[in-house]
């Protein structure tokens, strides 16, 4: 113990509070274990509750409801003079997080978790050392697990200064709506803030350095999604390299396009979206022996465990798709390990869901993805235009598809894009971990009008048996 310091034992101690940190540490309490959460930001909750998922949400919300009064007049909705209360605005979001991030404190309070704010680094691999405000701390404890998250990556030539150059924290946070943004990345965060800050009235430039957004999906996704940023009056830059951003009122973003064609694009504020990195740095990882993959993520196996026995890593600090639910499962396949239990991250799929207008998402295999896997493919693809429900909602762009293995009729792979889309994953998730087959899916009532329906019918497509649009 180093003179002057606390020192506090514990069976499981958990580094981090986003949403893999405070489910393990609420989990290994609910499963008998003595648990320490360190955390050395004054609020619970991570990135994702702070200034990510949870606000992020909130400021889209907003500018779709304006954008929505707005362009009400073709369904007899006449409005004028919609203005927008930024300010306001950020005061109800940030209630809006305060009251999930007190939530989280009252659960780990209740459930018997103990609380340390603090910075954490590994002592050795059965201890921590944590510089609180109060002095230091040294915990020792039988078993860990490292939640640190991520961060925004760092772009050369864009420094961030958190007024004029920003990443998504800033973003949500700003005093005005900049009259000229320019994103600096076309990836889920820059695409869904982009959008949202082109309905609450900035003129909006992405520059994206590759030939396509969203190379991952099946091509069918990214031209609806192009044709609604164009509407929007969002100007996007595809194959440009981000150059430098140059100080001034405005500054001036520059970026070479193909042929090395120099772009200049004047900026009030310019949003760097280019991809996270893991908080693994910095902790002691190292001195213990904890195993990274070359970009620095911490290599587990299946139960969540190190190479280090007794040293377990979830979330975004382990890599794989950085998303707050790939975390909550992870922390809780981790503290049933830890607890003795039998379990193991065998997940059949992730859903992801980015919050462009229309949102786009996706659970299990793309088509593509299928064909490589060998699979003899059979899809079935439903056009929203042909929904009752999305005519009514006055939202008709996109569709929903699913991909099946043709001779066994075997579910693989759900890809949607539309209005709310997001809120049929959760069925199209369900549907691939309990192995459904086309028929299983086709025999499902769904109900009327609604969304939903259109997983049915595209099972429907798929099997040849469609009754709302031709086979």
């Amino acid at each position: 113990m180093v003179v002057g310091s606390v020192s506090k034992g514990c069976q499981a101690v958990v580094i981090g509070s986003g949403p893999g940190g405070y489910v393990a540490a609420i989990r290994l309490a609910q499963l008998g274990k003595d648990v320490i959460l360190v955390e050395k930001a004054e609020r619970l909750g991570g990135v994702c509750l702070n200034e990510g998922c949870i606000p992020s949400k909130a400021l889209i919300h907003v500018a779709d409801l304006k954008h929505e009064i707005e362009h009400g007049r073709t369904m007899g909705l006449g409005v004028d003079g919609v203005t927008v209360d930024l300010p306001k605005l950020i005061t109800w979001k940030d209630g809006i997080v305060r009251r999930l991030t007190s939530g989280v404190a009252f659960l780990c309070e209740k459930n018997g978790v103990e609380i340390v704010h603090g910075t954490a680094t590994f002592a050795s691999d059965r201890s921590l050392r944590v510089e609180t405000g109060d002095g230091q701390i040294e915990i020792e404890f039988e078993q860990a697990v490292i939640a640190t998250g991520s961060s925004p990556m760092d772009l050369p030539g864009f420094e961030r200064d958190g007024e004029r150059v920003i990443a998504a924290r800033e973003a949500l946070s700003l005093d005005t709506v900049p009259e000229r943004l320019v994103v600096i990345g076309a990836g889920y965060i820059g695409l869904e803030l982009g959008t949202a800050y082109a309905k609450l009235g900035s003129k909006v430039s992405v520059v994206e350095f590759l030939p396509e957004i969203f190379p991952q999906l099946d091509p069918e996704a990214a031209p609806i999604v192009k044709r609604r940023l164009k509407q929007l009056g969002i100007t996007l830059y595809l194959e440009h390299r981000a150059g430098a951003v140059r100080a001034g009122d405005p500054s001036i973003v520059t970026a070479i396009g193909p042929g090395e064609t120099p772009l200049e694009l004047e900026a009030d504020c310019v949003l760097v979206s280019v991809g996270r990195v893991p908080n693994t740095s910095g902790i002691g990882l190292d001195a213990i022996g904890v195993d990274l993959d070359p970009k620095g993520f911490i290599k587990v196996n299946d139960r969540q465990e190190t190479n280090i026995p007794g040293i377990y890593a979830i979330g975004d600090a382990a890599g794989g798709i950085l998303l707050a639910h790939k975390a909550y499962r992870e922390a809780k396949v981790a503290a049933e390990v830890i607890a003795g239990r039998t379990a193991a991250f065998d997940n059949t799929a992730i859903p992801a869901v980015v919050y462009t207008d229309p949102e786009i998402a996706w659970a299990g295999m793309s088509e593509r993805a299928a064909r490589e896997a060998g699979h003899d493919v059979v899809t079935g693809t439903f056009p929203l235009r042909a929904s009752g429900r999305a005519m009514t909602l006055n939202a008709t762009d996109g569709f929903l598809k699913v991909v099946a293995d043709r001779s066994s009729g075997l579910l693989l792979g759900v890809l949607a894009v539309g209005h709310g889309v997001s809120e049929l994953m959760g069925e199209a998730t369900l549907s691939l971990e309990m192995g459904a087959f086309l028929e299983d899916l086709a025999a499902t009532i769904h109900p009327h009008p609604t969304m939903s329906e259109a997983f049915l019918e595209a099972v429907e497509v798929a099997l040849g048996e469609a009754i709302h649009v031709l086979n």
